[in-house]
């Protein structure tokens, strides 16, 4: 007898009592489709995450800022330092910390002040002075116009480019490249109240010069970055705030591997022109978000793995347990083959196949069960989780081939005693049973 038909005859066998097969794969199917779920679901959180770190310029990139509080020895305290962020630090940065790649000087009002368009149109939007750097860091396109130059900085242009959104809301969906808008602020301010309080308000006309795509919400600040107005930062000081102080510095690495070093070498750089000062200003690590996600999600394979190795082991179990009662069931007609000339090697991976191609089918079963489960779940969390629009189906192609080789293996491992067992059985002794 050839092996190949000792194989045959055993994934045959398989189909010989199908509720049997099919109960005795129930842990396979069930531990290899949650495991394979569970991943699917952590690796959309992650995509989320990335997604969102791409909104601020990608994981390569830090900010600085001013802060009221400071963190010392453990607890905050009040920031009380007089130092504070100018252009001329964004130089000193670009000059001698090798690490960086840009740096971008930001003014931001991130929400709540009143922006008028010329028929009279109001929205509650956030405004910003920047650099022409902002478009390059943050590798955002142009839906139409031009972006801030550096001659517009340097000439304290009032021009401005508008987030997306406020096309419709201003414009009501016209073209408005060459139209002006009016940012409205002030400390009495109201749209729509007429009172003597309205007369502290303060305007500045701004001539619209282009306009960004879609950038989408934040889920961690919950800004809308299509919300926004962006305006030479130099005319931000001039214009709004009268001073040359900036508020935050976002700087871009060359990499995300130095984002760190960068960090140190901005450090240093700010001791050395804000009086050996290194600690009025706060980080935030965009890769920090990354990172602890990517932890999360580590930490939730490995804990799936663990749970889904206990239920192949117990699937491979229940399939022992079947081998040995079917090798018990089949020891005339494992004796008949003998008799008429099959080889110990035959029935062995006879049996062999047997309970390594049902661990095979149990691990496909689980597979298609995972990727079920995996996009019923990213379309429930759609549904309910608030914070995104949509939940990403995101499915690694290398966990099935794991999925799949683990599976062939718990059947191999959990097969071979029966199998040899049913290979050393005598053709007269099994002859002779009932």
């Amino acid at each position: 007898m050839r092996i190949s038909e000792g194989i045959l005859a055993g994934i045959v066998a398989i189909f010989s009592n199908k509720l049997r097969t099919t109960l005795t794969m129930l842990g396979i199917v069930i531990g290899v489709g949650s495991v394979l779920s569970m991943i699917s679901i952590g690796d959309g959180a992650k995509a989320i995450v990335m997604e969102e770190a791409n909104r601020f310029g990608g994981a390569d990139q830090f900010s600085l800022y001013r802060s009221g509080h400071i963190r010392k020895g453990g607890r905050w305290v009040p920031n009380r330092s007089k130092e504070y962020f100018t252009y001329d630090d964004v130089l000193a940065i670009e000059a001698e910390a090798p690490s960086i790649e840009t740096v971008v000087p930001r003014i931001p009002v991130w929400g709540g002040s009143t922006i008028q368009g010329e028929d009279g149109n109001e929205v509650r939007a956030g405004y910003h002075g920047i650099t022409p750097t902002l478009q390059t860091s943050m590798d955002w396109d142009l839906h139409s116009g031009r972006f801030i130059t550096y001659e517009d900085v340097q000439n304290k242009a009032r021009v401005c480019v508008v987030g997306f959104k406020l096309i419709d809301e201003l414009f009501m969906g016209r073209d408005p490249i060459g139209r002006e808008i009016k940012i409205i602020y002030g400390t009495g301010y109201r749209p729509g109240r007429r009172s003597n309080e309205e007369s502290t308000r303060r305007a500045e006309r701004l001539t619209v010069v282009g306009v960004m795509t879609p950038r989408g919400t934040s889920i961690r600040y919950g800004w809308d970055m299509d919300n926004h107005v962006f305006m030479p930062l130099s005319t931000m000081q001039d214009r709004f705030t009268g001073d040359d102080r900036v508020t935050m510095l976002s700087v871009q690495a060359k990499n995300v591997d130095l984002v760190y070093q960068a960090a140190e070498e901005v450090k240093t750089v700010m001791r050395k022109y804000h009086n050996g000062e290194d600690e009025f200003f706060r980080t935030r690590f965009t890769v920090e978000s990354v990172d602890t996600l990517d932890r999360i999600r580590k930490v939730l394979q490995i804990t799936l793995s663990v749970i889904a190795f206990v239920s192949l082991v117990v699937g491979g179990i229940g399939i022992m347990n079947m081998m040995l009662v079917s090798v018990n069931e089949r020891t005339r007609e494992i004796g008949l083959r003998k008799a008429l000339g099959a080889k110990q090697r035959d029935i062995l991976f006879q049996f062999l196949a047997e309970s390594t191609a049902m661990c095979s089918v149990g691990g496909a079963l689980g597979v298609l069960l995972g990727v079920g489960l995996g996009y019923f779940a990213s379309k429930l969390a759609s549904r309910f989780v608030t914070i995104v629009d949509q939940w990403p189906f995101v499915f690694a192609i290398e966990w099935v081939g794991i999925s799949l080789a683990f599976s062939a293996a718990v059947g191999i491992g959990f097969g071979l005693y029966p199998a040899f067992r049913a290979a050393k059985l005598q053709p007269v002794e099994a002859l002779r049973q009932e």
